[in-house]
């Protein structure tokens, strides 16, 4: 080992083991992309103090969790996110610091005071409000006080409950509808707490309820705004289809103003028919009377009024009246009409409807825009009938309806919602997961093949020492027919030049002494330009011989001749 550390030398060893602490780290991060299980959302929108025990309970469980937006929402591993949710919901925890009857399950009845109890009952009616009120899909939070004042003991008057509502509202505000409706659910859950004692604002602090009763007129007006905006509603939906049927889809708009009457009359009248007398009752009564006055009065004495007095002849009567007197009375009934009429106040006083149609579109060519053509005054006077018809026209009352054709200005196509992508049960997330691992694994097999394998094969192979190829080498790798005419330059120069040939069949000039020369020298020593080209002609040749015969072997056998190269390179 150490033999082999020698032989690479520091530089080497240096470069190993950087591409190695390279290759270990690309691995462990593959690894642990690997590992690291898809994250999916748990709850959003929660408290900070909702957060805090759901991660308490998480930590708890050793389940991996990430806080996302302030800590408002939380995400966990894509395969536990039901069984998580429903340990949460089962513990209370997401429950936005609401406590609704559960917590008389938390507490020990026994030494328990009264006014405790008390207390937990009005926290219990506030949680178990503000869980319902929270499921409505508009509202994002609520938070519900109530008053429920207790009777003072000999006391006749009794406090009414009252409440207040504050909700925190998603993307915009409540209709009075739904206000009203929330004032009724929780009027409905309270005993003897009135509608009209619930206060109720949204996040913003506008008040969308009083807390206290509205007069009738308030009400009233209230109730009207709803009931116009409901008719303008119906008559301009009306108007749009029917038209729509006609002109084309999205070609027609129409607005519909109400003027309604506000007066609220009461009619009281009674009508009597004199033709239509009955008797009733009758009563007659009849008088009769008689008077007589004697001729002489006697004078009153003792004797005229003892009893058995004869008074002796009768008197004579002087004067003498007799009378009689009939009364007939009769009571007639005569028939009476009472009538109550009441006049309720949003009857329609006047419409006006204001109708806008798009023209029609002729086709000017395949590469040309469409042509815009209005519509006839015939077809605008027969539409103009028709949404008569629809609102109910009253010329009596006043309506007025004006139907215009005008171009309608070119509105951008808004993008169609895409829908989620699903192939053979695997969803986006699903395809983009098997993706990445597909990815990576081609990336790791890549840098195995073309960056480690080649890498380490290069740097713990210990160069040897090739020899340098001799001449013979050379000559032995010519094809036949060139060493034979190599061989047939042999006769020798001019100027005492000899020329031999070697054992590989290489032919050189030498000198007396036996010494090789060159071309050149050849020329300076004989003076004769013609031995140095025939000998330069003989090394060219030689040269050009071997050089093709050297491109024909790295043709046929390229791996190994790069091997060679390599290790003429490191030998140099």
């Amino acid at each position: 080992m150490s033999d082999l550390l020698k032989a690479l030398g520091p530089v080497r060893v240096m470069v190993i083991a950087a591409v190695a602490a390279g290759i270990i780290g690309f691995f462990f991060f593959i690894t642990m992309r690997l590992a690291t299980p898809q994250m999916a959302l748990l709850y959003s929108g929660l408290e900070l103090g909702d957060s805090a025990k759901i991660v308490e309970k998480l930590e708890s469980m050793s389940v991996p969790y990430k806080l996302v937006g302030d800590g408002s929402s939380i995400m966990v591993p894509e395969d536990q996110v039901l069984r998580l949710r429903i340990t949460v919901a089962e513990g209370g925890l997401a429950s936005s610091g609401s406590v609704g009857y559960e917590i008389f399950d938390r507490t020990d009845s026994l030494g328990t005071t009264s006014f405790v109890q008390n207390i937990n009952h009005v926290r219990a009616l506030e949680g178990e409000l503000t869980r319902t009120i929270q499921s409505i899909e508009q509202v994002a939070s609520a938070r519900v006080h109530l008053v429920l004042p207790k009777r003072k003991l000999f006391s006749r008057d009794e406090r009414e409950p009252s409440a207040s509502i504050i909700l925190r509202t998603k993307g915009g505000r409540l209709s009075p509808s739904q206000v009203r409706a929330v004032q009724n659910l929780v009027a409905s859950a309270v005993p003897k707490l009135d509608p009209t004692r619930i206060s109720i604002i949204d996040q913003n602090g506008t008040l969308l309820a009083r807390g206290a009763a509205q007069g009738g007129a308030v009400a009233l007006a209230t109730s009207l705004e709803e009931k116009k905006v409901a008719l303008e509603n119906r008559l301009r939906a009306q108007v749009e289809n029917l038209l729509e049927q006609t002109v084309g889809l999205g070609k027609v708009r129409a607005e519909v103003t109400a003027e309604m009457d506000l007066n609220r009359i009461t009619t009281n009248s009674e009508i009597y028919d004199p033709d239509g007398q009955v008797i009733r009752s009758s009563q007659t009564v009849e008088e009769q009377n008689s008077n007589q006055e004697n001729a002489e009065d006697q004078s009153i004495s003792i004797a005229t009024n003892l009893p058995d007095n004869d008074l002796g002849d009768e008197t004579a009567i002087k004067n003498q009246s007799s009378g009689s007197r009939t009364q007939e009375t009769v009571n007639y009934e005569i028939s009476k009409t009472i009538k109550t009429q009441i006049h309720e106040a949003g009857t329609i006083k006047r419409l006006s409807v204001a109708v806008l149609v798009d023209g029609r579109y002729q086709d000017a060519g395949a590469d040309s825009p469409q042509v815009y053509e209005p519509r006839s005054a015939d077809e605008l006077s027969q539409l103009e009938e028709l949404v008569r018809s629809a609102i109910g026209y009253d010329e009596e009352r006043g309506d007025t309806v004006k139907v215009v054709n005008l171009q309608f200005a070119e509105v951008p196509l808004q993008e169609m919602p895409v829908q989620e992508l699903n192939v053979m049960g695997f969803n986006k997330t699903d395809i983009m997961r098997i993706a990445e691992l597909l990815v990576l694994a081609i990336v790791a097999i890549l840098v195995i093949l073309l960056v480690l394998r080649p890498l380490i094969a290069r740097l713990i192979t210990v160069p040897e020492r090739q020899p340098a190829p001799s001449a013979a080498n050379e000559q032995a790798q010519l094809p036949p027919g060139e060493e034979a005419e190599t061989k047939a330059l042999s006769p020798p120069l001019p100027g005492g030049i000899q020329t031999i040939t070697r054992d590989d069949g290489t032919l050189v000039a030498v000198d007396e002494s036996g010494k090789e020369l060159t071309a050149r020298e050849v020329a300076n020593q004989t003076g004769h330009v013609d031995a140095a080209i025939d000998i330069a002609a003989i090394e060219g040749k030689v040269k050009a011989s071997a050089i093709k015969k050297v491109g024909e072997l790295i043709g046929r056998h390229p791996d190994e001749a790069t091997a060679v190269i390599r290790s003429w390179m490191y030998g140099s």
